[in-house]
């Protein structure tokens, strides 16, 4: 009879696992110069966790044609894998410890990510980390993207774990909004937003996973399904929502 694990670990991509904000802000910008479009003040911010077909019309306004706007977001990850290619792929700091301490702890772990597939695999070679991972979902995998919680969910049913026992990784507002729609625990990464502008958004807020210990996140996991008050957390802002 085989045990099922504490809890699944869903991880968005972008912010998360890799530092990759600088490139896809490079992609964007070759974008803009090759179609002779400006880019508005604030897009970059605005788009965090968002996906190209929903950026190019509601935050860029390049265009309302459908076919356009899904040129446009190809040839967008065209240029950006164009830049990682040229600058290369690295983890953010505290992410390898903290994978290889939910992988030899068994715990299935996921990543839900508004950017492409083509983009993933890519990091994925060159930082050397796909074993870690039992299921990728990407922009190409769902029709609504975060804040809905569809990435999310089918996360949680690729890697065989429910909702309620899932713990999602974000940095993005509208990833932990999407979190909590999941139904799933949502923990924080302050790299690209500040630790204050996240807090009252998710159950945790880290600066990086690795202050996190997987035997005290098993047992929160289970307290909460079981109605108990969290444990608290070394090194980490405990944040709990209402």
């Amino acid at each position: 009879m085989t045990t099922s694990p504490p809890f699944g670990a869903v991880f968005d991509w972008d912010g998360v696992i890799i530092n990759s904000e600088e490139c896809h802000r490079v992609g964007w910008e070759r974008l803009a110069a090759e179609v002779s479009r400006e880019l508005p003040a604030g897009y970059f911010e605005r788009s965090f966790g968002r996906r190209n077909v929903e950026i190019i019309p509601e935050m860029l306004g390049w265009s309302q044609d459908t076919a356009e706007i899904a040129r446009l977001a190809l040839r967008k990850e065209e240029h950006y894998r164009d830049v990682v290619r040229e600058c290369g792929a690295h983890a953010l700091p505290g992410v390898l410890p903290w994978l290889q301490a939910l992988f030899e702890n068994g715990i299935p772990c996921g990543i839900g990510s508004s950017t492409a597939r083509a983009n993933i695999d890519l990091s994925l070679e060159l930082i050397g980390c796909a074993k870690f991972f039992r299921a990728i979902v990407s922009a190409e995998d769902v029709t609504r993207g975060k804040p809905a919680p569809d990435i999310f969910l089918t996360v949680a049913d690729r890697i065989g774990v429910p909702p309620e026992r899932c713990v999602v990784f974000e940095d993005a507002l509208v990833g932990l909004e999407a979190a909590r729609r999941a139904g799933m625990k949502c923990i924080a990464v302050a790299t690209t937003n500040p630790r204050e502008l996240l807090a009252p958004h998710a159950d945790r807020v880290v600066q990086r996973p690795d202050e996190l210990d997987v035997d005290e996140m098993g047992g929160w996991v289970a307290a909460a399904l079981g109605g108990r008050s969290q444990p608290s957390v070394p090194h980490a802002t405990t944040q709990q929502i209402s």
